[in-house]
């Protein structure tokens, strides 16, 4: 039997994460984690007074989501972050070193259209812009693919899990 992955599902913000992430773990039958649920009070306070997390804010947010990455190892499991930049994703593999990551990709125009149908949720494009600006795609030396949010919720999870068996099991 091989051991199930510990999935980061990741990307921009309107890519889908909150909407791939649970279907990702239905597949596999592992539990789901929303990353923003990780977040201290105080990054909470900080984005509620309208104000930006930099990269101090973000550094207790990713190691909580690091050390539920790591309390999966062997188990499975997937959890939503962002995790735009290589040094954000490095944080979230030293601390669970079988990591892999779904990188949800799609042009700006379509992440925006997705973006305007969204339900309780607001961003500013000038935020969206923010986003793709520091967006650091997955390179080749690291676990992970990279899946279109072109179609359908079910379609976009069965390229994931298609993509995702292409993938060496972690070793436990």
């Amino acid at each position: 039997m091989s051991t199930p992955h510990v999935v980061v599902v990741m990307g921009v913000a309107g890519t889908g994460k909150t909407t791939i992430g649970p279907l990702l773990a239905a597949r596999f039958g592992v539990p789901y984690a929303e990353g923003d649920d990780f977040h201290p009070e105080a990054n909470i306070r900080k984005m509620s007074a309208g104000h930006p997390l930099d990269d101090a804010d973000r550094w207790p947010w990713l190691d909580a989501i690091g050390a539920w990455a790591h309390g999966r190892a062997g188990l499975g499991g997937v959890v939503s972050s962002s995790a735009l930049k290589r040094s954000y994703r490095d944080r979230l593999r030293a601390a669970a070193p079988g990591v892999v990551f779904v990188h949800l990709t799609g042009d700006r125009a379509l992440v925006e259209e997705r973006m305007s149908h969204r339900q309780g949720h607001f961003m500013p494009t000038a935020l969206l812009d923010s986003q793709f600006a520091t967006l650091e795609p997955l390179q080749p030396d690291e676990a992970g693919v990279a899946v279109s949010v072109a179609g359908s919720p079910e379609e976009i999870t069965a390229r994931a899990v298609k993509a995702l068996e292409g993938l060496p099991h972690p070793a436990v």
